[in-house]
């Protein structure tokens, strides 16, 4: 599973890149003459609306390149730097519906600059190349490494020098030139070059050949020992600390020569409003400090950092809030944004267990943005706490709808400041998921009604926690510390050029979240920093918990002490996230990542289970794949594990969370409508009921994707299933209440529910310890083939019933199913779910329904037989076996991953 995700990531690299930021590489500082490569696309039809051209200079960042006409013919143009031997290419509409469904890559190797033409034909792999008149072809410069341990600079070129090497090279430095003393060839087209000096590791070089300057790739000292020694900072006061008399500055800028802070009227970049420059002194540790006198609350602020002699402004990695797109950060009275009532606002579910909670997740925009929704404050903050609002028929929607259902814990996907959306055009209606930070710690201001003024997102992110804890609703925040949205101009890399973020041998940007880049947690600062935001977070705005984008690139210290840390004051905030194992270039030795199989290093953090996910509808990445409520065969032993909270990777039912969907991929409606194509709309309904009943009653944590109670889908124009909305307009990721008008999506609603209510009157669902599940549930023998049963034991974990009675049915037949002795009261069938009794069987046998769950509680007139139930149900494995069945297979499998 594992494995399939990285080739994705892989293969998806360049698409995701419409999120993320660029990478790092041999970069040209100065060019000769132009390389411009035109490509020409041709399509049969003559509708070239909408297409355009992905282009990325092998381990770039990719860009869109528009079709203009040339001579009759649509050609798309770009520039391509020297020392680049091969561009990617995507031809491809803007909500990324492809011309060829995979990457296709142009050699340029033998290029030097000129003009080359590239012919594209519509449906066809592939190109034909033609050389323009003004080509020039031979040898150029790939990439030039230096090295600390011999102080040589390693030179890689496309060809042959010829001629006298020494003379072919030049070594410029911020330091001055570094004179060349000898040129050798080590292999074919790599050449070592010795310099009279060694070549200082904190400045830049860059290496002159044939006209065109190259940037040397610099051994990293970022996580050496002596580096984090000397600049490792342990402070609280990074950023800008407000007070009515004067605000105190301190950033971290360890390899800056000078910095400084610029005082602006407005948070607007670009506009010429500047106040004052101060000067910043350096400090310990590699920080810099300055003071304003006086009340600066609404100022905004920048810093300008100067290293190698060249100057760069960026945003406050630690600011609070900020200007409109997040460009300028804003010294800010926090107080002064705290709603009435704040000092006394509380998470409404604390003192409960992770197990306890039901995650709905839910996108901002979505809950408001359709017509249906009847809510005025569409797409903000605001809108998430309106009450009273309903269709036009009366039916509730909103969070009226969402506390009428049950859940716990609302998590809401990004809320920070993130790049995707301009928060200047907000009457575009620009749609995006926000896995692209640019500000970690600042509200994202087109959820807010003003994004200008920093400190309104501030106050409405506030009133929204509040709204929902009055209306007994916790709040999870969805965070994305794994990557961020454009590396090179994140401004933490902005101050310290590269710290933020992993490289590679060669230089670049790892790229292991298929992003473009990954984020070095194991560094001192950076471990520091997201510790820091993560407190800042539940501190400041009253966060009940975190889910963790893609996790699996975190190291499980940063983890372990975010958790410590938050859980000192606030001991009931809940840790989850993507466990996922994905490549990514560690820059330390001895550092475990956050993942699935190092589950036990973290044991207060839990992960998403994409194995009950999986098994329940078929593999996400494989569309037409059946799962166990759609009809696959063979699945009773991954159901089991997952029901008994232990699929093959997870120690404890505490850190799994089981859902059927979530944002990503087809809607668990649409998945079904993909994979089970013979099924009618009536046995689609009861597979997607069947999903929720397994997932709701099984140990772990439920999770469900907002809507999936109202059968969700998600249709593009063309009437194809979305399967990736990230960047998709409203008519698609929009939340359709009007669909509570049909009698279908209404009992589905009151199925989900009956469900969450079920769940929570049941403490036997919801034990914490493997050991526990261990000495109180039985799965059932001896029954047909595809049906899985659970006896579970009366008074398990402080239940008040005396015993329950779980089977879930997934054939298109009937199935019986002997029962312990006793009368059974049924709470849950394939129709209705909740904490009324439906029927009472009283004869030792239960007929379930095709496609369906059946949930029996043993009365309390029979406790007495309850308390022997392996005596009573011969039928059922005994509670040791289980208990080495599931520690045995869990043993297995976590030594076969490894």
């Amino acid at each position: 599973m594992r494995q399939r995700i990285r080739a994705l990531l892989l293969g998806i690299v360049m698409f995701a890149m419409t999120i993320a930021g660029s990478f790092a590489d041999v970069t040209t500082v100065k060019a000769a003459e132009d390389l411009t490569l035109k490509l020409h696309y041709h399509r049969a039809d003559g509708n070239y609306d909408g297409w355009d051209v992905w282009l990325w200079e092998e381990g770039g960042d990719g860009n869109a390149y528009a079709f203009e006409e040339e001579d009759g013919e649509m050609v798309a143009t770009k520039v391509i730097a020297p020392g680049v031997s091969s561009v990617g290419f995507i031809v491809r509409t803007a909500d990324w519906t492809k011309d060829i469904n995979e990457d296709q890559f142009i050699d340029i190797s033998e290029m030097v600059s000129g003009t080359v033409h590239i012919y594209v034909e519509s449906g066809k792999k592939g190109y034909t190349k033609e050389y323009g008149e003004d080509a020039v072809t031979g040898t150029k410069l790939l990439k030039a490494r230096y090295e600390e341990e011999t102080q040589m600079i390693t030179v890689q070129m496309t060809g042959k020098i010829d001629g006298d090497f020494k003379k072919a090279f030049s070594i410029l430095g911020t330091d001055g030139e570094a004179a060349i003393t000898e040129v050798t060839e080590e292999a074919q087209f790599t050449y070592l070059i010795s310099v009279e000096r060694p070549l200082d590791l904190t400045k830049n070089y860059n290496i002159l050949f044939d006209g065109n300057e190259y940037k040397i790739i610099m051994p990293n000292i970022y996580s050496t020992e002596s580096f984090e020694e000397q600049y490792t900072y342990t402070g609280t006061d990074l950023g800008a600390t407000w007070s009515s008399d004067k605000t105190s500055f301190r950033v971290w800028a360890p390899t800056a020569e000078a910095v400084k802070v610029n005082l602006y009227a407005s948070g607007t970049e670009g506009t010429d409003d500047l106040l004052e420059e101060i000067p910043m002194q350096a400090d310990v540790n590699g920080t810099w400090i300055a003071e304003k006198e006086g009340d600066a609350n609404g100022i905004y602020y920048t810093y300008t950092v100067t290293i190698n002699g060249e100057e760069t402004e960026a945003c406050d990695p630690y600011a609070r809030t900020t200007g409109v797109n997040g460009k300028r950060a804003m010294i800010i009275d926090l107080a002064s944004t705290n709603p009435q009532g704040w000092e006394s606002d509380a998470n409404p579910h604390a003192g409960e267990n992770i197990t306890d909670a039901v995650i709905y997740e839910l996108h901002v925009r979505d809950l408001s943005s359709d017509e249906s929704a009847g809510i005025q404050n569409v797409g903000k903050f605001l809108g998430v706490i309106e009450t009273g609002t309903t269709t036009e028929s009366g039916i509730p929607t909103g969070l009226d709808h969402i506390k009428d259902l049950g859940i716990t814990h609302l998590h809401l996907l990004p809320s920070y400041d993130y790049g995707s959306v301009d928060e200047t055009k907000l009457d575009d209606a620009k749609f995006n998921w926000g896995y692209d930070p640019v500000n970690y710690n600042v509200p994202e201001g087109s959820y807010s009604t003003d994004p200008y003024h920093g400190e309104v997102r501030v106050k409405e992110m506030k009133q929204m926690v509040q709204g929902l804890h009055e209306n007994g609703i916790s709040v999870v925040m969805d965070v994305v510390y794994n990557h961020v949205y454009n590396a090179s101009e994140f401004c933490f890399n902005k101050i310290v050029p590269g710290y933020f973020s992993r490289m590679d041998e060669e230089g670049k940007y790892s790229n292991g979240s298929g992003c473009g880049n990954d984020t070095a947690s194991e560094r001192a600062m950076v471990h520091k920093y997201i510790v820091d935001s993560v407190k800042y977070w539940a501190e400041e705005y009253h966060i009940d918990g975190f889910r963790f984008d893609l996790v699996g690139l975190i190291d499980t210290e940063t983890i372990n002490e975010i958790v410590a840390e938050v859980h000192k004051d606030y001991p009931d905030v809940i840790f989850y996230g993507e466990g996922w194992t994905m490549d990514t270039s560690v820059t330390k030795d001895g550092y475990l990542m956050a993942t699935q199989l190092n589950s036990e290093e973290t044991p207060d953090f839990a992960y998403f289970n994409d194995t009950m996910r999986d098994g329940l509808k078929g593999n996400v990445f494989e569309n037409s794949q059946t799962g166990y409520v759609s009809g696959a065969e063979g699945l009773e032993e991954t159901i089991t594990q997952c029901f008994l909270g232990a699929a093959d990777w997870c120690p404890s039912p505490s850190q799994t969370v089981n859902y059927a969907s979530c944002h990503d991929n087809l809607t668990l409606m649409d998945r079904l409508s993909r994979s089970a194509l013979n099924a009618t709309r009536e046995e689609r309904i009861r597979m997607n009921n069947l999903s929720a009943a397994i997932y709701m009653t099984a140990q772990g944590i439920p999770f469900m994707q907002a809507g999936e109670e109202m059968l969700r889908t998600k249709l593009k124009g063309s009437g194809e299933f979305d399967e990736n909305s990230y960047a998709s307009p409203d008519s698609v990721n929009s939340l359709k209440w009007d669909t509570l008008n049909e009698e279908e999506y209404q009992n589905t609603y009151n199925y989900y529910k009956g469900l969450i209510a079920f769940r929570s009157a049941h403490p036997a669902l919801r034990m914490m310890t493997a050991e526990d599940v261990a000495a109180n549930i039985m799965p059932v023998e001896g029954l047909e083939a595809n049906v899985t049963a659970f006896d579970i034991k009366g008074g398990a974990n402080g239940d008040s019933a005396d015993g329950m009675f779980v089977i879930f049915n997934p054939n298109q037949t009937q199935t019986q199913v002997t029962l312990p002795e006793g009368v059974w009261d049924v709470y849950i069938n394939g129709e209705k779910a909740g904490t009324e009794v439906l029927e009472t069987i009283t004869e030792g046998t239960a007929t379930v329904a095709p496609i369906s769950a059946m949930v029996l509680i043993k009365g309390e007139a029979d406790a007495k037989t309850a308390a022997e139930p392996a005596k009573k149900a011969p039928f059922a494995i005994g509670v040791a076996a289980v208990a080495a069945v599931v520690a045995g297979v869990v043993a297995f499998m976590r030594k076969k991953k490894k």
